[in-house]
C-alpha cells in the first residue's frame, strides 16, 4: 500500500499534468497566428511558448521552400580558425599602407582640405585605417546581431525547413563573428564600440517579437547593406587577408539574402493594404535612419582622437565642405553602393510603392533600378568564394 507521503507526491504530479494540458491547449491556440504570416512556411510561435514546437503534427508539415539553400550549405563551408582557409597571421604594414583606397567611400574625411592639411602623411594613413577599423567594427556588431536574430528565429519558426535554415544561418553568422573578430585583433587588437545608430536599429530588430521586422529588417535590409559594404570593401582593399575574409563571408550572405527574398515572394503579394503600409512605412523609417546617421562623423570621436583631431571641429568642417546628400547621390550611382543595394532589394520585393517612392528617388534613379535584374550586388564575388571553398573542401576530404 502506498504511504500518505507517496499519495501526496502522486497527487501533485496529477495536478501538474492537468495544468500542463491547460497550458498546452492555450499556447497551441495562440501559435502561428502572426498577423503578417501569409504562408505556412513562416508560421511562428510566441518566443515565450515552447509547447507548440513539440506539436506532433508540426514535424510532418515541412515546406520545401528552403531545401535548395539548406542543401548548399556544405558547398560554402569554411572555418576561420583553420589556416587552410584563411591565415590571419599574414602581416600588414598599418603605419605605411592604406588598408582601403583613401579616395574611396571609406575615406571621406581626407577629402576635406582643412582636415588633410592638419595631418602628416603617416597620420593620413592612420586616420584612413582607423576610420575603416570603425567600419569593420560596425560590421562585426552587425554580424553579432544577425547571429542573435537567426538564433531567435530558431525559437519561433514552426516550419521544420525554415527552422533548419535558421539554424544553419546561426552557425554561419557565428563564424562571421569569429572571422571579423580575428581580423580586427590581428590588425588593431580590438574593435570600436557599436555606434548609436546601428546599436539602436539592431536592438529594435533583434528584440522584436514581430517576425516581419526580423525578416525584412535583418534578412533583407541589413543583409543587403552588408553585401553592398562587403563588395565595396573587396574592391577597395589592399589587404589580401581581408579580401579572402570578405569573399568567404559573401558566399554565406548571398544565401541569407535569398531567405528574405523567399519571404517577400510568398508574403508581400498577399498583404492587405493596411498590412503593406505597415511594412512599407517601417522599412522607409529604417532606411532613412541608417542613410543619414551611418556616415555621421560625430559617431567617430575615438577615430579622430587617434590622430589628435577634435570631433566637434571635424563635424563642423565636414558640414562646411561636404554635402551629405550630394555625396550619397554620387556614391549611390555605383552598383555596389550599400544603400543602392538596399533600395533595390526593397523595390524588387515590392515593398516600395508610389506612397514612399519619393524618399528613395531623391538619391537613386528608381526607373533604372527597376529595369535591372534582381541579382544582389557582389553575387559574382560570392560565386568565386563558393568555387574556391569547394576546391579547399574537396582537398581536405581527400587528405
Amino acid at each position: 500500500m502506498p504511504t500518505n507521503s507517496e499519495k501526496l507526491k502522486f497527487a501533485k504530479i496529477v495536478v501538474k499534468d492537468k495544468f500542463y494540458k491547460i497550458k498546452e491547449s492555450w499556447q497551441t491556440s495562440k501559435s502561428g497566428k502572426n498577423a503578417l504570416t501569409k504562408d505556412p512556411a513562416y508560421n511562428a510561435a510566441n518566443p515565450k511558448h515552447f509547447i507548440p514546437m513539440m506539436d506532433k503534427e508540426r514535424y510532418g508539415e515541412r515546406s520545401n521552400a528552403f531545401d535548395k539553400i539548406i542543401s548548399a550549405t556544405h558547398k560554402h563551408f569554411w572555418d576561420p580558425l583553420d589556416k587552410k582557409y584563411i591565415d590571419f597571421d599574414v602581416p600588414f604594414d598599418l603605419e605605411n599602407e592604406h588598408i582601403v583606397d583613401p579616395k574611396g567611400p571609406f575615406g571621406l574625411e581626407l577629402d576635406i582640405p582643412s582636415v588633410a592639411e592638419k595631418l602628416t602623411d603617416k597620420q593620413k594613413i592612420k586616420l584612413n585605417n582607423e576610420s575603416f577599423r570603425f567600419v569593420l567594427s560596425q560590421i562585426l556588431h552587425g554580424e553579432q546581431a544577425a547571429l542573435s536574430l537567426s538564433a531567435s528565429l530558431c525559437h519561433v519558426l514552426r516550419d521544420p525547413g525554415a527552422q533548419e535554415y535558421a539554424a544553419n544561418q546561426t552557425r554561419e553568422e557565428a563564424r562571421h563573428v569569429t572571422g571579423f573578430t580575428k581580423y580586427i585583433e590581428s590588425r588593431w587588437g580590438s574593435p570600436y564600440k557599436v555606434g548609436p545608430t546601428l546599436g539602436r536599429v539592431a536592438d529594435d530588430i533583434v528584440s522584436s517579437d514581430v517576425v516581419y521586422k526580423k525578416i525584412v529588417g535583418m534578412q533583407m535590409m541589413i543583409e543587403g547593406l552588408a553585401m553592398g559594404a562587403f563588395a565595396m570593401a573587396h574592391e577597395d582593399t589592399n589587404d589580401p587577408v581581408l579580401k579572402t575574409l570578405l569573399k568567404y563571408t559573401m558566399s554565406d550572405e548571398a544565401f541569407h539574402h535569398k531567405f528574405g527574398k523567399i519571404w517577400a515572394d510568398r508574403t508581400v503579394p498577399k498583404l492587405s493594404e493596411s498590412e503593406h503600409i505597415k511594412v512599407e512605412d517601417w522599412a522607409e523609417k529604417i532606411f532613412t535612419e541608417l542613410l543619414f546617421n551611418l556616415i555621421n562623423p560625430f559617431e567617430k570621436k575615438e577615430v579622430y582622437a587617434s590622430v589628435g583631431l577634435d570631433a566637434k571641429w571635424v563635424q563642423q568642417e565636414f558640414e562646411k565642405h561636404i554635402d551629405q546628400s550630394d555625396v550619397i547621390k554620387e556614391e549611390m550611382k555605383k552598383n555596389n553602393n550599400i544603400f543602392r543595394v538596399l533600395v533595390k532589394t526593397l523595390l524588387k520585393a515590392h515593398i516600395i510603392t508610389d506612397r514612399t517612392k519619393a524618399t528613395y528617388a531623391e538619391f537613386v534613379d528608381m526607373d533604372e533600378l527597376n529595369a535591372e535584374d534582381d541579382t544582389v550586388a557582389g553575387q559574382d564575388i560570392a560565386d568565386e568564394g563558393v568555387e574556391r571553398l569547394s576546391v579547399i573542401n574537396a582537398l581536405k576530404k581527400s587528405a
